[in-house]
């Protein structure tokens, strides 16, 4: 526990109040910034600013330009107060005057001191960057001297430490229940996008910046003897445009045929999102024999309550229609749906027009189940009829069984 101080005693409130240790080192740990506070030549100053903390020291980022750290080089140091805040949620209650937040704060007062050891700023300085990620450190150069010189940083030891938080619903008068208004409590979050990686970004996305996701979601790394399926990312979007550059490999998609690279990475981006948004899982296919990139597949009504999922927005460059790389691609993904993820019904789309889509899925094994009318719009504008075929767990032994006959007489591309 902190030992409660004149300053952060409350005057009002104080059931909101705690100085619980544990409690204060929360909240500063998710939060990413803070506001500092100090005052110079007599004015007050407020800046935000990046912190981490390291055991009971939080320690402040900044330039060595900056007005705080110049104030800080002295041998009395910088007062400051820090306040960081994560808010939870928003309170609408019947009468405007009881509208509320929920929230935890932490408020932070002491005597900051300037980091002249390079060590314990280089520690800083690694600490904050795992604290974006852990593992990232290792996976980033380190600051050169030069660059812990030009980098000042504040270090505030945890003493004099108070947290207020409001948790819970309305808080209102009761002469106001009978009012026709809605209330109650708009829970919020802060929530990462779909990470958009630099220009000329080769290394595949880090383990930290992944979402979560069930194994239904997870574009494991898939390998045979004519296709390599591994996660798709942007920077495969070159590679994946010069493989697809044919109108006729985009004839019956869902999108216009790239004209360019960028228009590639443009369909690798509607897929990335929908995968962050655990709507698809895509994979890259890579010749086995070559390891040229040469199409995409995905998983998508990804359903692991129904224990179902469908395969499609498959595209594959011309070149390598009729080899074995289709084939062993789709036996890879019904092996994982069926033996690996304990699938009971695996379904393919395709559009009425596209004939020879039609006959490649039922040369796996699957029902033809109907026709989807007017199911999806094309890039034309027109409305296509979706045909829809599904295999089931009790028919993928015998399919298996063909699809590895088939692969054996198919010899691998050279």
């Amino acid at each position: 526990m902190y030992p409660p101080t004149a300053r952060t005693t409350p005057h009002r409130s104080r059931d909101k109040m705690s100085y619980d240790q544990a409690a204060a080192h929360a909240v500063l740990d998710e939060a990413y910034d803070c506001a500092l506070s100090f005052t110079v030549d007599g004015q007050p100053r407020v800046l935000p600013t990046l912190h981490v903390r390291i055991g009971d020291t939080l320690y402040l980022h900044g330039s060595t330009g900056s007005r705080p750290l110049l104030a800080a080089r002295g041998d009395d140091g910088l007062p400051v107060c820090v306040a960081v805040t994560v808010l939870d949620g928003l309170v609408y209650a019947r009468s405007q005057f009881h509208h509320s937040a929920n929230y935890r704060s932490v408020v932070a007062h002491g005597t900051a001191r300037l980091v002249t050891d390079e060590r314990e700023k280089l520690a800083m300085l690694t600490a904050l960057v795992e604290k974006v990620g852990a593992g990232r450190s290792t996976a980033t150069r380190p600051p050169s001297r030069r660059e812990l010189a030009e980098t000042a940083v504040l270090a505030l030891p945890l003493r004099e430490v108070s947290v207020r938080a409001r948790t819970g619903g309305v808080r209102e008068d009761e002469a106001d229940l009978h009012l026709p208004h809605w209330a109650g409590v708009l829970p919020l979050r802060l929530t990462a996008g779909a990470p958009e990686p630099d220009a000329g970004v080769t290394a595949p996305l880090p383990a930290y910046l992944r979402t979560p996701r069930t194994p239904w979601h997870d574009p494991v790394p898939l390998h045979g003897e004519h296709v390599r399926l591994e996660p798709l990312e942007l920077a495969h979007a070159d590679e994946l445009h010069a493989a697809t550059a044919d109108p006729e490999v985009w004839r019956h998609l869902s999108v216009a045929p790239p004209t360019a690279p960028a228009e590639t990475a443009e369909v690798i981006g509607t897929a990335l999102a929908a995968q962050h948004r655990g709507e698809r899982v895509a994979w890259v296919q890579r010749c086995a024999a070559t390891g040229a990139v040469v199409g995409s597949t995905s998983y998508y009504d990804i359903d692991p309550e129904r224990r179902a999922v469908a395969i499609g927005h498959t595209f594959l460059g011309r070149p390598w229609w009729r080899t074995g790389i289709n084939t062993e691609a789709k036996l890879l993904l019904l092996s994982r749906a069926f033996d690996d993820l304990g699938a009971v019904r695996v379904a393919w789309h395709t559009d009425i027009r596209n004939v020879r889509s039609q006959a490649a899925i039922e040369r796996l094994g699957a029902t033809r189940e109907g026709v989807l009318r007017m199911h999806r719009q094309r890039p034309d504008g027109s409305w296509r009829d979706t045909v829809q075929y599904a295999m089931t767990v009790d028919e993928w032994p015998n399919a298996q069984a063909r699809l590895r006959e088939r692969l054996l007489r198919t010899a691998p591309v050279a």
